[in-house]
């Protein structure tokens, strides 16, 4: 059975730039892709040899709007035995106005330039007070209410003919790259704290949880909550890629276990005693950017610690490095 396509998307002129800036800078064609989150776009630090693409210049890239990201695909060699690896330093939401092909594009190159394995990171909210700010959360599944009310990001024609209609989630943690994960954590001697596992919760955003919206989502069963991430997920997937996800918790969700009785203060006003008026506590992006400052340099070396990782695997396995 046949079944409708989506507009054609210019794969093929993004492929052919790349492969020329590779070609030119001799450099191989990345087998890992990384997709930074807010704050955390310095990982491209630890890649060397390192040549950036502003997506300007490649077609089909949108451009990333968020304070805290930047705009451009970075290519070089991580870890010490120099993997070949893709860094999307910006990424791309729905609530910016892209559609999801945009918002999914820069993962659909990651798969024809040759990635096999992708490692997403992101800035989250917690939403249990057992994960505090400054924590890195392995993904272990994802609750995604966008997903299920018509956002899903392979909502609508496919986009070819091979790719599947219908394709599972169930597996879409990779728990190979989460074993890895905290093999990374293990050898670089992080504390057993800074690092656990939990359910990531995908909203649409821009705008931070209701506290309503918050104990929601922790009594459902997720752990940490944020506005992007989802939608390359679902794509990698789609893709056949392993995918792995680490959420660095940058805030608290603001869940009171109970609400002010403005009524019965104005009550005691009127009896007398004065009704105090303290400023509420609100989620900002400013306290997400200045943790994410805080704590990058962490994140990034566990993520070039699982680059090694995921090297040494490879090399174990038989897998080669082919030059571009």
């Amino acid at each position: 059975m046949s079944h409708p396509t989506a507009d054609p998307l210019p794969f093929d002129e993004t492929i052919k730039k790349i492969q020329s800036v590779l070609e030119e800078k001799r450099l191989p064609s990345p087998l890992l892709g990384i997709v930074c989150g807010s704050g955390l776009s310095t990982l491209v630090k630890r890649i060397s040899d390192t040549v950036q693409v502003p997506y300007s210049e490649l077609p089909g890239f949108g451009k990333s709007t968020v304070p805290g990201q930047q705009s451009s695909l970075a290519f070089g060699l991580m870890g010490e035995h120099k993997y070949p690896v893709v860094a999307m330093l910006g990424r791309f939401h729905p609530y910016e106005g892209h559609k999801p092909p945009v918002v999914t594009y820069g993962i659909r190159i990651m798969k024809k330039l040759g990635v096999k394995h992708v490692i997403v990171t992101n800035a989250a909210g917690s939403l249990v007070p057992h994960i505090p700010v400054g924590t890195i959360v392995v993904i272990q599944d994802h609750f995604a209410l966008p997903n299920l009310t018509g956002m899903n990001p392979s909502f609508g024609p496919l986009i070819s003919p091979e790719y599947p209609r219908f394709f599972p989630l169930g597996d879409a943690y990779s728990v190979n790259l989460r074993r890895l994960a905290f093999l990374a954590a293990h050898k670089l001697q992080f504390s057993p704290d800074a690092v656990t596992e939990g359910t990531y919760a995908w909203v649409a955003g821009p705008a931070y949880e209701t506290p309503a919206e918050g104990r929601f989502l922790r009594n459902i069963g997720a752990h940490v909550v944020g506005m992007s991430t989802i939608p390359e997920v679902v794509a990698a997937r789609e893709e056949g890629l392993e995918v792995m996800v680490m959420s660095l918790v940058t805030n608290v969700v603001v869940i009171p276990d109970k609400y002010r009785s403005i009524k019965a203060e104005v009550e005691a006003e009127l009896a007398g005693h004065p009704l105090s008026l303290p400023p509420i506590e609100v989620a900002s992006h400013e306290e997400v950017l200045t943790a994410s400052k805080q704590k990058r340099e962490v994140m990034g070396s566990l993520v070039a610690k699982i680059v090694e990782l995921v090297q040494e695997q490879a090399a174990n396995s038989g897998t080669t490095i082919l030059k571009s």
